[in-house]
C-alpha cells in the first residue's frame, strides 16, 4: 500500500495531493494541498512527524525521514517543509527544516537539526551538515555546503513558476486516474 498507517497514525492528505503508486508514505506525516509525490519516494513518519506544505514536489528516488528522541538526542528532530519547495530526484532530507520557495538540486542531502530558511538554492549532490542554517537569497553548493553567491530576480522568480509547473503536471496525473 502507498499510504500506510503506522502505530495507529495514518498520514493526511491535502486537497488534491497526489502520490505516485510506488511512493510510500508512512505514519506521522502531512502532505498540503496540490503537492506531488513522484514514483519510489519514501517518506517514513515512523519516530517523529513529517509536514510539508502547499505546491511542494518531491520527486523520484527521494528519501524523507526524521530523527527521533533518545539519548544522543532527546526531542529529535521532525521534518518540516514549507510551500512551494522542489524536491530534486533522489535528495534525501533527514530531521530538518527546509523554508518555503527552496529548490533542493538532485542527490543533495540536508541532515538533521539543519535549517534551511527560505528562497534558498541548494545545488545537486551537496551536503548540507547537521546543524547548519543556510540564510535566504543565497545559492549553497559543495560537499558541505558554501555560500556561492546571492540569488538573481530571476533565480526568485523560478521558485513559483517550477511549484505552478508541477502542480499542472500531477493534476494531468491525477486526471488520468492515478490516485
Amino acid at each position: 500500500m502507498t499510504i500506510r498507517s503506522y502505530q495507529n497514525t495514518t498520514p493526511k492528505l491535502g486537497k488534491a495531493a497526489f502520490v505516485d503508486p510506488t511512493a510510500v508514505v508512512l505514519g506521522d506525516v502531512e502532505l498540503g494541498d496540490n503537492v506531488s509525490i513522484w514514483p519510489l519516494t519514501v517518506i517514513r513518519g515512523d519516530m517523529h512527524r513529517i509536514r510539508i506544505g502547499n505546491r511542494t514536489s518531491v520527486q523520484d528516488g527521494s528519501v524523507l525521514h526524521i530523527t527521533h528522541a533518545g539519548p544522543f538526542n532527546p526531542d529529535g528532530y521532525p521534518l518540516i517543509i514549507g510551500d512551494d519547495v522542489t524536491i530534486g530526484h533522489q535528495a534525501m532530507l533527514h530531521g530538518c527544516t527546509i523554508g518555503s520557495r527552496v529548490l533542493v538540486g538532485m542527490g543533495a542531502m540536508v541532515m538533521d537539526g539543519a535549517v534551511v530558511e527560505d528562497d534558498v538554492i541548494i545545488g545537486a549532490g551537496s551536503l548540507v551538515p547537521p546543524g547548519k542554517t543556510l540564510k535566504s537569497g543565497h545559492l549553497y553548493v559543495g560537499r558541505p555546503v558554501k555560500e556561492a553567491r546571492a540569488l538573481t530576480e530571476k533565480e526568485m522568480e523560478f521558485f513559483t513558476y517550477t511549484a505552478g509547473n508541477y502542480v499542472k503536471l500531477k493534476d494531468k496525473h491525477l486526471s488520468e486516474g492515478y490516485e
